[in-house]
Protein backbone atom coordinates (compact mmCIF):
# COMPACT_ATOMS: atom_id res chain seq x y z
CA UNK A 1 0.00 0.00 0.00
CA UNK A 2 3.09 2.28 0.67
CA UNK A 3 4.43 1.70 -2.65
CA UNK A 4 1.70 2.45 -4.38
CA UNK A 5 1.52 6.21 -2.59
CA UNK A 6 4.92 6.69 -3.20
CA UNK A 7 4.37 6.16 -6.61
CA UNK A 8 1.03 7.79 -7.19
CA UNK A 9 3.25 10.87 -5.30
CA UNK A 10 5.95 10.76 -7.80
CA UNK A 11 3.68 11.11 -11.13
CA UNK A 12 2.13 13.52 -9.62
CA UNK A 13 5.19 15.52 -9.05
CA UNK A 14 6.28 14.60 -12.38
CA UNK A 15 3.21 15.67 -13.88
CA UNK A 16 3.40 19.00 -12.48
CA UNK A 17 6.98 19.18 -13.78
CA UNK A 18 5.19 19.22 -17.50
CA UNK A 19 3.66 21.80 -17.06
CA UNK A 20 6.82 24.15 -16.69
CA UNK A 21 6.68 26.74 -19.39
CA UNK A 22 9.99 25.34 -20.78
CA UNK A 23 8.35 22.13 -21.58
CA UNK A 24 6.32 24.08 -24.30
CA UNK A 25 9.33 26.02 -26.09
CA UNK A 26 9.26 24.55 -29.91
CA UNK A 27 12.66 22.23 -28.92
CA UNK A 28 13.99 22.68 -24.76
CA UNK A 29 17.03 20.70 -25.56
CA UNK A 30 18.15 23.16 -28.33
CA UNK A 31 20.46 25.17 -25.59
CA UNK A 32 21.52 21.74 -23.91
CA UNK A 33 25.22 21.13 -24.48
CA UNK A 34 24.76 17.60 -25.24
CA UNK A 35 22.33 17.54 -27.74
CA UNK A 36 24.05 20.91 -29.16
CA UNK A 37 23.87 24.07 -29.36
CA UNK A 38 22.25 26.28 -32.10
CA UNK A 39 23.87 28.45 -33.92
CA UNK A 40 23.75 32.34 -33.68
CA UNK A 41 24.14 34.01 -36.79
CA UNK A 42 25.83 37.28 -36.16
CA UNK A 43 25.18 40.58 -38.10
CA UNK A 44 27.88 41.99 -40.48
CA UNK A 45 30.81 43.96 -39.46
CA UNK A 46 30.33 46.41 -42.45
CA UNK A 47 26.78 47.71 -43.44
CA UNK A 48 25.98 47.01 -47.19
CA UNK A 49 25.09 50.46 -47.83
CA UNK A 50 28.28 52.08 -46.94
CA UNK A 51 29.76 50.41 -49.73
CA UNK A 52 27.73 52.33 -52.03
CA UNK A 53 29.39 55.98 -50.20
CA UNK A 54 27.47 58.92 -51.86
CA UNK A 55 25.85 57.22 -55.47
CA UNK A 56 22.61 57.63 -56.46
CA UNK A 57 22.38 53.73 -55.38
CA UNK A 58 22.98 54.58 -51.46
CA UNK A 59 19.23 56.30 -50.99
CA UNK A 60 17.68 53.30 -52.21
CA UNK A 61 19.85 51.12 -50.25
CA UNK A 62 18.82 53.32 -47.22
CA UNK A 63 15.43 52.93 -47.71
CA UNK A 64 15.49 49.55 -48.20
CA UNK A 65 17.77 48.85 -44.84
CA UNK A 66 14.68 51.02 -43.09
CA UNK A 67 12.21 48.69 -44.58
CA UNK A 68 14.44 45.32 -43.46
CA UNK A 69 14.85 46.68 -40.27
CA UNK A 70 11.31 47.51 -39.54
CA UNK A 71 9.94 44.11 -41.03
CA UNK A 72 12.57 42.66 -38.75
CA UNK A 73 11.44 43.79 -35.61
CA UNK A 74 7.88 43.10 -36.61
CA UNK A 75 8.57 39.44 -36.75
CA UNK A 76 6.92 37.29 -33.91
CA UNK A 77 6.64 33.86 -33.12
CA UNK A 78 4.61 31.98 -35.45
CA UNK A 79 5.25 34.21 -38.66
CA UNK A 80 6.22 32.23 -41.48
CA UNK A 81 9.25 33.70 -43.45
CA UNK A 82 11.33 33.04 -46.50
CA UNK A 83 14.48 32.40 -46.24
CA UNK A 84 15.92 32.38 -50.21
CA UNK A 85 13.97 33.71 -52.30
CA UNK A 86 12.02 36.66 -51.13
CA UNK A 87 12.77 37.54 -47.67
CA UNK A 88 11.05 40.43 -46.46
CA UNK A 89 7.70 39.24 -48.71
CA UNK A 90 5.14 36.68 -48.12
CA UNK A 91 6.23 33.20 -48.67
CA UNK A 92 5.03 32.48 -52.32
CA UNK A 93 6.00 30.51 -55.55
CA UNK A 94 9.23 32.00 -55.68
CA UNK A 95 10.18 31.19 -52.17
CA UNK A 96 13.01 28.59 -52.28
CA UNK A 97 12.88 28.20 -48.58
CA UNK A 98 10.33 28.49 -46.19
CA UNK A 99 10.95 29.13 -42.34
CA UNK A 100 8.74 30.06 -39.02
CA UNK A 101 9.76 32.64 -36.01
CA UNK A 102 9.74 29.77 -33.24
CA UNK A 103 11.37 32.68 -30.02
CA UNK A 104 12.62 36.22 -30.43
CA UNK A 105 14.96 37.78 -28.24
CA UNK A 106 16.07 41.57 -27.84
CA UNK A 107 18.00 42.00 -31.29
CA UNK A 108 17.80 38.17 -31.93
CA UNK A 109 15.48 36.20 -33.82
CA UNK A 110 15.17 32.24 -33.78
CA UNK A 111 13.83 30.52 -37.14
CA UNK A 112 13.09 27.25 -38.00
CA UNK A 113 13.54 26.23 -41.39
CA UNK A 114 9.98 24.23 -42.17
CA UNK A 115 10.68 23.36 -46.04
CA UNK A 116 13.40 23.92 -48.88
CA UNK A 117 13.09 22.85 -52.84
CA UNK A 118 16.08 20.87 -53.96
CA UNK A 119 17.85 24.12 -55.59
CA UNK A 120 17.83 25.96 -52.19
CA UNK A 121 21.48 26.39 -50.29
CA UNK A 122 18.78 25.40 -47.44
CA UNK A 123 17.65 22.03 -48.53
CA UNK A 124 19.75 19.99 -46.60
CA UNK A 125 18.91 22.32 -43.58
CA UNK A 126 15.13 21.39 -42.56
CA UNK A 127 14.08 21.31 -39.54
CA UNK A 128 17.27 23.12 -37.82
CA UNK A 129 17.39 25.99 -35.73
CA UNK A 130 19.61 29.04 -36.07
CA UNK A 131 19.02 32.59 -33.73
CA UNK A 132 19.78 35.50 -36.01
CA UNK A 133 20.62 38.67 -35.21
CA UNK A 134 18.72 41.74 -36.07
CA UNK A 135 21.57 42.93 -38.69
CA UNK A 136 22.04 39.87 -39.98
CA UNK A 137 18.44 39.60 -41.02
CA UNK A 138 18.78 43.06 -42.49
CA UNK A 139 22.15 42.06 -44.44
CA UNK A 140 19.94 39.15 -46.08
CA UNK A 141 16.83 41.39 -46.86
CA UNK A 142 19.22 43.93 -48.78
CA UNK A 143 21.56 40.57 -50.18
CA UNK A 144 18.43 39.49 -52.09
CA UNK A 145 17.44 42.90 -53.33
CA UNK A 146 21.23 43.21 -55.03
CA UNK A 147 22.81 46.04 -52.56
Amino acid sequence: MKWTWACGGLLWVLAGCLTDKEAFRPNPNDEDPLVGAVPLVRSPLKDRCEQHGRSSVRGNCDEAKYLATEYTRRLSVGDEVCLEGGFGDEPGAACKARAAVIDTAPNRVKIEVRTAKPDSRWFNAEMRHAWYEEGALVDLYLAERGY
